[in-house]
């Protein structure tokens, strides 16, 4: 295996690499850096997870030297949000020992912050294509000094129809550039946008034998599961031996809030990234994962695109995804660098043409997926949970974060939990009373839920309510008005 020093790569970023404990190049890197230092532009098939980023960033932040002239240089283009913050963070890394600053421009945030380090004289932008227009409409970025070029994932801004922004800002950086494209497929439209905006192109591919490798090291589940008993299979998979960061995808943002819920309710410290969350809020919940603070994250596709992690144990699709695309972009959050990972698929009954699909386009030889309950002793078995395990945590951690209430919550977290009685009026002394009141005396889910399931849940036990957090115009609402006086 090839070490980033043997690259010809300057002692400031190998070191840099060092600190966070990366010496050895993976295959893309070794073959697109000896290429990109001098000059040359790549087209480099790969997809996410095999190191891209340093295979373009790398040879961007040499070229511009240990102390480049105050100006945007570098000008780095991706598809979502998120991947603007991970390939971001991986260039502020490398320009740790240089002068060189990075600003990271896309939507969702204020303009103040992006703006002013544009005017402090940033050298290397990394955007999203809307952002970058949109300023460069208002004369506050100035692309025309940007002589390196990278368009990351540019089959994904194909497909979420950004190719025209492509173009429009082709037209505002320096005619004379060096230019990577990277992408994981190569689609007829990206073939023609490389030969219109690229010179003498080398086309390295990557995707093949990494593809080959990542297969490997993933061992695939694929069960026939009921709808109603799928957050119960989660919950005891999440109590594997060995299970590190999992993710969990879903196929609606209201799908991904609704087993957030349902999983912090049992004991679990589970976040979400979704569409219908702030872009502050998607980021602390990304950054809690990178972190571990929390070691569960459910996202949508769209939101998912950026989640770099190479510490990722277990990925669980919650709802089969549509197409064998979307299936090998989940499973390849885990099985990273190299480590060996686990994907569980459920699929619903009237999903099994989805999923006939994705086993004849990837050839996993398994036509039918095993009817699968939370009780299946194959279950236990194929995941090395331990036997006895229920779908609830014996205890909440002390610092009951990310407190949400979901409707099946009362009875069962009463019995596990220890609650606090109050016995005044009429029958008030059920566990499911008491955990519904501890519940809402201590403040627990404020603004992490849209309450849905649980107001009409609550609605029954409303004499037993201390107070409420606020009005719903349900019916739990105003049962729960005489308690509170």
């Amino acid at each position: 295996m090839t070490t980033f020093a043997e690259l010809g790569i300057d002692q400031d970023i190998v070191d840099s690499l060092a600190e966070k404990g990366i010496v050895d190049a993976f295959p893309i890197q070794e073959q697109t850096i000896p290429l990109g230092l001098p000059g040359q532009d790549i087209i480099g098939q790969a997809k996410t997870g095999t190191g891209k980023t340093f295979g373009f960033g790398i040879p961007v932040v040499q070229r511009l030297g240990l102390d480049p002239a105050p100006g945007v240089k570098a000008l780095i283009v991706v598809p979502t949000r998120e991947l603007a913050v991970q390939v971001y963070e991986d260039m502020d890394m490398l320009t740790r020992g240089r002068s060189t600053s990075v600003v990271a421009i896309y939507g969702g945030k204020a303009y103040e912050g992006q703006i002013d380090q544009l005017k402090a004289g940033a050298q290397i932008v990394v955007g999203t294509p809307g952002r970058l227009i949109d300023l460069a409409g208002q004369r506050l970025l100035d692309l025309s000094n940007a002589t390196e070029v990278v368009l990351d994932e540019a089959d994904k801004m194909l497909d979420l129809g950004f190719l025209p922004d492509i173009e429009k800002i082709f037209q505002k950086v320096a005619p004379v550039r060096h230019t990577m494209l990277y992408s994981a497929t190569m689609p007829g439209p990206i073939v023609a946008l490389a030969r219109r905006f690229m010179s003498n192109p080398i086309h390295i591919r990557a995707s093949d034998p990494d593809e080959g490798l990542t297969q490997a090291n993933i061992k695939h589940l694929v069960y026939r599961a009921h709808s109603l008993d799928k957050d119960e299979v989660i919950a005891r998979i999440l109590q594997a031996e060995g299970r590190g960061k999992t993710v969990i995808f879903t196929r609606t943002k209201r799908a991904a809030q609704r087993l957030v819920d349902e999983l912090s309710d049992r004991g679990f410290n589970a976040g979400a990234v979704h569409g219908d969350m702030s872009q502050e809020a998607r980021e602390r919940s990304m950054a809690g994962f990178k972190a571990g603070k929390r070691d569960v994250l459910i996202a949508t596709d769209v939101a998912a695109r950026g989640i770099d992690v190479d510490d990722v144990t277990h990925v669980i699709n919650h709802t089969i995804p549509d197409d064998e695309k979307t299936y090998l972009h989940r499973a390849g959050r885990t099985g990273r660098a190299g480590k060996t990972g686990i994907a569980v698929t459920f699929v619903d009954w009237e999903d099994l043409h989805k999923w006939a699909l994705i086993n004849r386009a990837l050839d996993f030889g398994q036509p039918e997926p095993v009817e699968t309950y939370s009780s299946s002793p194959h279950l236990f078995e194929d995941l090395d949970i331990p036997a006895g395990t229920k779908g609830r945590l014996r205890k909440m951690p002390a610092t009951a974060a990310v407190p949400t209430v979901s409707g099946e919550a009362g009875g069962e977290a009463g019995a596990s939990r220890p609650r606090r009685r109050r016995t005044r009026g009429s029958g008030g002394g059920s566990t499911d009373g008491a955990a519904t009141e501890n519940r809402s005396a201590s403040g627990e889910g404020a603004g992490t839920h849209d309450g849905g399931g649980s107001e009409h849940h609550d609605g029954k036990s409303a004499p037993r309510r201390r107070r409420r957090r606020r009005g719903s115009g349900s019916g739990a609402g105003a049962g729960s008005a005489p308690a509170a006086g």
